[in-house]
């Protein structure tokens, strides 16, 4: 089986247009945070974005205005049956003073596919990202500079027709917000440990593990607070008898293997629709390709392995991947009754130091990167 990138049954003649956009300025900007108070989805920039559809007109014109609460009627569909979807990204300032976006593409290919799994309407990838451009030009000022800070962003789509019927919603609402951040890991880099879960699956083969909707999220809340209680950051998710690895928390995973002397950097396929296509995920993968002595396997884990591995000496390094973190070091996995410890020292020789070094080098423009990862704002 190959992954399926949905597209929506939604197709109109045509798209929204950037060049429609209106910008009406706040008349009363926010003040802002000193960067060293920022935490990570608190702050709120001035403005937000926002573009509506309906079943009969399509697609209304974009507009920027000041950043408030929505108005929607309590019968609204995304509010019951999870018709809503989203994505996480980041605008980065270049010590130049410029502004960057790394891989938009990748984020409304993602978001398209996940409204077309909800029956939502199409849009034009490019000329979103030529509105995520002009928005994020008119909240510069709320883009902190320095290593490891950002503005994240956030589009969102939500069903807004009030109806309590199980059907396509015939009221979209699409949406960016922007939150500014720092970074994730302030006193330096943190491992985090896992509870492999046996019981709790955050997704299944044929479900909708690999889109970006809320319904995957909310249901994870209840058993990270279970493993936070038993000493573990995050939950390890696993699927079929064997025990496959699949994410951790809301991260993609990746194990580094000693195979001959060789390192392996093995990580779950998105082949049977239960794994998040991470952009950061993608990113690290389409880098290591090109990495001497290092051969990237897109297979699924299995836990047993991977503990027999570990006592052999041969799990060199395991960590999570996501927009938020970057790469997130893991430092033991409980298993099966026990604790699996994994060297998490991020020395100069990792993987993991390696992906971090590497990406955030092209998130800030210090390196351009591979054609077309890096946008100019």
């Amino acid at each position: 089986a190959t992954p399926r990138l949905l597209t929506s049954s939604l197709r109109l003649s045509s798209t929204f247009s950037a060049s429609e956009l209106t910008i009406t300025p706040t008349s009363s900007p926010k003040t802002k945070l000193p960067k060293e108070e920022l935490s990570f989805g608190n702050t709120f920039s001035d403005h937000m974005l926002e573009i509506d559809w309906t079943m009969e007109d399509g697609w209304g014109k974009p507009r920027i205005s000041e950043y408030g609460n929505l108005s929607l009627s309590p019968a609204s569909t995304g509010l019951h049956y999870g018709i809503q979807c989203f994505e996480g990204m980041k605008c980065y300032a270049t010590s130049s003073g410029s502004l960057r976006l790394f891989r938009p593409d990748r984020n409304m290919a993602r978001l398209n596919s996940s409204m077309a799994r909800l029956a939502m309407p199409s849009f034009d990838g490019e000329e979103m990202i030529k509105l995520l451009k002009e928005f994020c030009s008119v909240e510069k000022s709320w883009v902190p500079e320095g290593a490891g800070y950002s503005l994240y962003l956030r589009p969102t789509a939500i069903g807004t027709h009030p109806f309590l019927g199980v059907d396509v919603s015939a009221h979209v609402k699409l949406f960016v917000i922007a939150s500014p951040v720092g970074p994730y890991y302030p006193q330096g880099f943190k491992p985090v440990s896992l509870y492999a879960d046996s019981f709790n699956k955050r997704a299944w083969p044929g479900g909708v593990g690999s889109y970006k909707v809320g319904g995957n999220y909310g249901p994870t809340i209840q058993p990270a607070k279970e493993a936070m209680a038993l000493g573990y950051n995050q939950v390890l998710w696993m699927w079929g008898e064997e025990d496959e690895v699949t994410e951790c928390g809301a991260m993609n995973l990746f194990f580094v293997l000693n195979e001959g002397g060789k390192k392996i950097l093995q990580t779950a396929p998105l082949n049977r629709g239960d794994i998040l296509p991470g952009v950061t995920r993608q990113s690290i993968i389409d880098l290591a390709a090109g990495w001497e002595g290092v051969e990237v396997r897109e297979e699924f884990p299995r836990m047993g392995d991977i503990k027999k591995a570990a006592d052999e000496g041969r799990l060199l390094e395991a960590f999570g991947s996501g927009t938020a973190a970057v790469v997130s070091p893991i430092e033991r996995i409980h298993y099966d009754g026990a604790d699996i410890n994994i060297d998490a020292s991020m020395d100069e020789n990792t993987i993991t130091k390696r992906a971090w070094d590497e990406l955030n080098s092209i998130y800030y423009g210090e390196t351009q990167g591979p054609d077309g990862w890096g946008v100019e704002v």
